[in-house]
């Protein structure tokens, strides 16, 4: 069962951004470096290209990913007509302060005292936002927690006498189309832990990374050996951080816990769920048209 996540306040959130729009110039669209593809919001494009905005994605946590993959998906990216792509880590005080200059460059019409650039920061709950915001404005003016939904409302922020920008609540999208892209959230923490199980979650993160990062996995849990299946892993994990048995077995929703939370926070090592070519397969083996599929996720 797919997983899905659409708390009510996010409709109003969702109306009020469309009205935002017709007055923005640059659309700053923050996703997680190790899931660029899935934490893409199609809502966020649409409202986008119907005013024909220019677009900024900021691959955020970049110190998270995998440099070589998040590199594939800044090109992958630019190729994209009216869109710029970079990856920044808040955690570097300096890089987040490129992103006005480089929003400049995108909207050279705008920014000056009689016609101010105006820009609208969107993306999914707990993508880093309110960091990020925090990072641009150089004060603390957003509410920043390991959770997602924290922000609710629409804030506007003068930065000085030529620019504008607007920070709005973390948006999911009424259904997520793609089964993958659940899991790839919920493991990223983008969505409610009301919405899933969190074994089954570590059980896929689990099989992605044994199968793309075996070396970070065998150090970080200290491996004997490679041949084993997600549900190995997670018995594992139990067995070695001394959980106690839970009904006659492993404790696999402590040892579920343990991997996401490590994963979260980077305890395995620098690794990404995704890469641009996995991504296109995946998006060719749904039931969808692949034209429709692509158009509606892209």
């Amino acid at each position: 069962m797919s997983i899905q996540w659409f708390p009510g306040h996010m409709v109003a959130a969702q109306k009020k951004a469309a009205e935002t729009m017709e007055f923005t110039d640059v659309v700053i669209e923050v996703l997680d470096a190790r899931i660029p593809g899935a934490s893409q919001n199609p809502m966020i494009k649409e409202l986008g290209a119907a005013r024909q905005r220019a677009h900024l994605k900021i691959l955020n946590k970049s110190d998270l990913a995998d440099p070589k993959i998040t590199e594939q998906w800044i090109q992958y990216f630019n190729k994209m007509p009216h869109t710029k792509a970079m990856a920044i880590s808040c955690k570097k005080v300096n890089e987040p302060k490129k992103i006005l200059n480089i929003c400049k460059t995108l909207a050279p019409h705008r920014g000056d005292p009689i016609k101010p650039l105006r820009m609208m920061i969107m993306g999914v709950p707990n993508v880093g936002k309110s960091t990020l915001m925090n990072a641009i404005l150089n004060r603390r003016i957003a509410k920043v927690g390991d959770e997602p939904a924290i922000t609710k409302q629409q804030q506007r922020h003068q930065i000085n006498d030529h620019m504008i920008l607007v920070d709005t609540p973390g948006m999911m999208w009424p259904k997520i189309r793609h089964p993958s892209d659940g899991d790839l959230l919920a493991a990223n923490n983008n969505i409610g832990k009301n919405a899933y199980y969190e074994e089954e979650v570590a059980e896929k993160l689990g099989h992605i990374i044994l199968e793309a990062y075996p070396a970070l996995i065998k150090t970080r849990y200290k491996l004997e050996d490679l041949k084993m299946d997600a549900i190995q892993l997670l018995e594992w994990i139990a067995k070695k951080k001394g959980f106690p048995l839970k009904n006659h077995g492993a404790d696999l929703e402590r040892a579920a816990s343990t991997l996401l939370n490590d994963y979260r926070q980077g305890l395995l090592g620098r690794m990404s769920l995704e890469t641009p070519a996995s991504r296109m397969l995946m998006m060719s083996r749904q039931t969808l048209p692949q034209e429709e599929a692509l158009d509606s996720d892209l």
